[in-house]
């Protein structure tokens, strides 16, 4: 009986052990958006029919720390739910997808 009620803290514990791309965006209701690169670079965002311009975050830099709170400048704040997504660079469209993001949640776009 005690082995079965280890196995099953243990289990417990361990279920809690993990990483998460999430961050809070904002107050608890919100969402955003934020997108990945090679290199920085500034980009046009269009997320249904609104228009922002923010710059791409070094990806080897996010991937290293794995912190959202420091690409804070560069998130779009949105409302949760499905979202048509169209970003442009350089005169060219290189993305549009549909995404959906819970509430809360920070989705982060690889370009």
């Amino acid at each position: 009986m005690k082995r079965i009620l280890f196995l099953l803290l243990a289990v417990i514990l361990l279920a809690g052990c993990g990483t998460s791309k999430s961050a809070v965006a904002g107050k608890d209701s919100d969402a955003a958006v934020v997108f990945f690169a090679d290199r920085v670079q500034k980009i046009d965002v269009t997320i249904d029919n609104k228009s922002y311009r923010v710059n791409t975050v070094l990806e080897e830099d996010y991937l290293k720390t794995k912190n959202l709170k420091k690409t804070a400048r560069n998130m779009i704040v949105i409302s949760p739910g499905n979202h048509t997504v169209k970003v442009r660079a350089k005169g060219q469209t290189i993305l549009t997808q549909k995404i959906y993001v819970a509430p809360g949640d920070t989705k982060a776009i690889n370009l």
